[in-house]
């Protein structure tokens, strides 16, 4: 039997910041109910801008403090790939990458390197002179940019990359000191060569510029959308020479500009604060995802409701105290055409405030003002499909999931003491309301494992203790499975971002054993980042190979109070892997 429920979006919108309006986007919800269980899935009704500008308007209104994100374009900077002399070149900056063996000078302080020997010529010897008299010796994140004459730029930047490069970590480096540079100067043009590219293979060369291109995009790029006042970047255009040119070189440049793009909407997300992004808010961004990829993306939203008949116990006892409803995402993508080799789910927390609960945030070093990051772990997956979406691999189905919701404190919210039962019937007794992210990856992953995937990731701010143990930078891995790690670190090693694997230490499960329910949601605080992997462990069937990402650190840049779009480029680069 089929039931067809309408729905209104707006007003769960609305509802959630006690607000209400006649605007509505409408969505059909069909309720099947086959013997396995229950589905739910959505079609967004087109609407006419007018009414949908309307909607917006009356949803910002409605925002506690009145705050609504500046509509700002994103800046677009064209890459072009070209083989041609370097002092023939003509723009604003002829940015050159060295390392601390091409600044060798012989005996008569002169370059060695072939291209700055070559551009010193032409300067009169200026160039090496001023990085003589700058210290400048081509180390790892120094920079140096002189204004000169002779050349068809109207600067010189060196700038420099360590004793010797080969990882696309220090090319993005490379890239983001470029757009540094071009900021400081206003410059609109800049061209980008490397001292000593001669040994780099085919492969490298499409490597090499694409994570330059990726880190001048991500360099450039400011979230300025809560600023009264923010500045318009000039870049306009980046020539990358000699690192060959040809169609392979062009796709792979064009794969970076939608990942970076990928990135910035994911570091978006995390920068909203609480009170614009709430889980309604949260389940609009994915299906304006859905919307715009509708061609290999499909979304469905469940409402509390919904997820109550699933019997999604853990995921809303978290939920329960917020006057925000929760909302669970999932998005499919499929590819176009071709047959389906490989499927996979995506999942990441999705918190979009964290308060502790009763066990409430306190004293110092609590975070509770940074809390808005708790849902790092679902940008990174919605930043995924968004690049998916575009990129459009063949031969893997892949799942986004999305448990969204706030840990707040009200009278109706989870205490300490209370016994939950989670969607495959275990139950869980809640011995610290804090430990909530596990509570709801736990419904996710039951959910996640009943789409009939091969091999699910999941991405959670999950533990202050992984920090402790691998600093802001590092993200933690845990999996039992061999063959699932090395995939995802092969993907790293090209993506650039750092992971270490972390042990499953199966007799820590002792600590996270209860006397009146099947476990407890947290341990001691020895271990605690194992400890919450192994309670996720509990909600993954044993067929399917799985893998827990703790990116507590690395999600955020506290030096720069900003988001960082962790996770999303190695995400991507492990399901194309598995598309091919």
């Amino acid at each position: 039997m089929v039931a067809t429920v309408v729905v209104s979006l707006a007003t769960s919108l609305l509802a959630s910041s006690g607000s209400h309006s006649s605007s509505s986007t409408t969505l059909f919800f069909t309720k099947l109910r086959p013997s396995s269980g229950l589905r739910f899935s959505f079609a967004v009704a087109p609407l006419c801008s007018r009414r949908a500008k309307f909607m917006a308007h009356t949803i910002a209104r409605a925002t506690l403090g009145l705050t609504q994100p500046a509509n700002i374009e994103h800046p677009r900077i064209s890459f072009a790939a070209k083989e041609i002399d370097v002092a023939e070149w003509k723009g604003d900056i002829l940015a050159v990458g060295v390392t601390e063996k091409d600044m060798t000078k012989d005996e008569n302080s002169k370059f060695q390197n072939s291209i700055l020997k070559k551009l010193d010529g032409l300067l009169g010897g200026l160039l090496a002179e001023a990085s003589s008299e700058e210290d400048f010796t081509g180390k790892a994140g120094q920079s140096t940019v002189l204004r000169l004459p002779g050349l068809g730029s109207k600067r010189v930047g060196l700038i420099g990359l360590g004793q010797s490069v080969s990882s696309p970590a220090a090319f993005r480096g490379l890239g983001e000191a470029v757009a540094a540079a071009a900021k400081t100067a206003q410059a609109s043009s800049v061209a980008v060569v490397l001292a000593s590219s001669e040994g780099l293979s085919n492969e490298s060369r499409l490597i090499t510029a694409s994570a330059i291109a990726s880190g001048t995009v991500l360099g450039i790029y400011e979230d300025n959308r809560y600023k009264s006042e923010s500045k318009k970047p000039q870049l306009k255009s980046v020539d990358i020479l000699g690192l060959g040119t040809g169609p392979d070189l062009e796709k792979k440049l064009k794969y970076a500009e939608d990942v970076s793009s990928a990135i910035i909407f994911g570091r978006e997300l995390v920068n909203s604060p609480a009170n614009v992004l709430t889980p309604a808010a949260l389940a609009v961004e994915a299906s304006k995802i859905a919307s715009l990829y509708s061609d290999v993306i499909s979304a469905t939203i469940l409402s509390a409701e919904q997820c109550k008949e699933l019997k999604m116990g853990s995921y809303l006892g978290v939920a329960a105290a917020s006057a925000n409803p929760p909302h669970f995402i999932h998005l499919c993508y499929k590819p176009p055409s071709g047959p389906i080799k490989a499927k996979l789910a995506l999942v990441g927390k999705g918190l979009t405030f964290d308060s502790g609960g009763y066990n409430i945030k306190t004293g110092v070093g609590c975070s509770i003002e940074i809390m808005k990051t708790d849902m790092g772990g679902s940008a990174a997956v919605l930043g995924a499909a968004k690049a998916l979406g575009q990129i459009k691999p063949p031969g893997v189905e892949v799942h986004f999931i999305v448990a969204s919701c706030e840990n707040m404190i009200s009278g109706t919210g989870m205490r300490p003491g209370d016994i939950i039962t989670a969607s495959n019937g275990k139950t869980i007794e809640v011995n610290n309301t804090d430990a909530e992210g596990r509570l709801t990856l736990a419904d996710a992953l039951v959910y996640a494992c009943n789409q009939g995937v091969e091999k699910i990731v999941d991405l959670a701010t999950l533990t202050g203790a992984c920090i402790v143990a691998l600093g802001p930078s590092i993200a933690g891995v845990f999996t039992p499975s061999d063959n699932l790690a090395k995939e995802v670190f092969e993907a790293s090693e090209v993506s650039g971002e750092k992971f270490w694997r972390m042990p499953l230490e199966e007799s820590y499960w002792e600590s996270m054993k209860s006397g009146v329910a099947d476990m407890v949601n947290t341990g001691g605080r020895q271990g605690g980042a194992i400890t919450a992997a192994l309670f996720l462990k509990q909600f993954v069937d044993e067929k399917v190979q799985w893998m827990h990402i703790d990116l507590a650190g690395p999600v955020w840049n506290d030096k720069k109070r900003v988001a960082t779009g962790f996770g999303i480029s190695t995400l991507v680069e492990w399901v194309l892997k598995n598309s091919s």
